[in-house]
């Protein structure tokens, strides 16, 4: 009577979760939609979407998805399936695993990087 049917993917497109800035989550996200962090994640981050760090945001853990963009700090592994794109202002350290990789000048890029086409 009360069951409510989980919406597909598609519904999905278009949809961004958000965390504001000064928010603190010591765990990990799992996520089908895309996501945008201004606050800080120290923990793990999985999802079959977009994650956006924003400038003030940070994370410390390892990250799986299809695209990301980086304008804070990120320190882990991060694995992207298709494009990595990095702001000018953004700072990551440790090991990357791309598709494509874009870097502003003026980022911080000290990491390990393999890059791996599209399958």
């Amino acid at each position: 009577m009360f069951s409510k049917s989980q919406k597909p993917y598609t519904d999905l497109l278009g949809k961004t979760n958000r965390i504001v800035e000064g928010t603190t989550i010591n765990g990990d996200i799992i996520s089908p939609a895309d996501f945008r962090l201004d606050g800080h994640l120290i923990g793990n981050f999985q999802s079959s979407g977009k994650i956006v760090i924003g400038p003030a945001g940070s994370v410390k853990g390892d990250i799986i998805c299809n695209n990301a963009d980086i304008e804070g700090k990120f320190e882990g592994k991060i694995q992207v399936a298709e494009l990595l794109n990095l702001k000018s202002n953004a700072s990551v350290r440790g090991e990357v695993i791309c598709s494509k990789l874009s870097v502003e000048p003026g980022a911080d890029f000290s990491a390990t990087c393999v890059m791996n086409p599209i399958e």
